[in-house]
């Protein structure tokens, strides 16, 4: 498995506007990688790939949202990025997801 096959299903909800738009770049950003053996490494890569996509860091961003261009496709919140969401939901279920293969 692949750690873009993480992101083939779409969550539920998202958090702000943006969102979507960061999911399918990560999954650009992970195409081909190898799933990690541990969950700490497959977690430490999210993240990592997270910060290189959005120019955010989760472990160290304070701020609720942040704004990116390149994910600004037209309505209110359009272009934000809800980092909670990011941090408390999407990440974990993307280390679950890789725990069950």
């Amino acid at each position: 498995m692949t750690m873009d096959q993480l992101l083939e299903e779409e969550p539920g909800q998202w958090g702000l506007r943006g969102d979507p738009y960061v999911w399918a770049a990560l999954r650009e950003h992970l195409a081909g990688l190898p799933l990690p053996d541990d969950e700490a490494t497959l977690e430490e890569s999210l993240l990592t790939a997270f910060t290189a996509v959005v120019g955010s860091d989760l472990r160290t961003e304070l701020a609720e949202r942040v704004y990116r261009e390149e994910f600004a496709h037209g309505g209110m919140s359009s272009g934000y990025v809800h980092l909670p969401t990011w941090r408390d939901h999407l990440i974990p279920l993307l280390v679950s997801r890789g725990r069950r293969v």
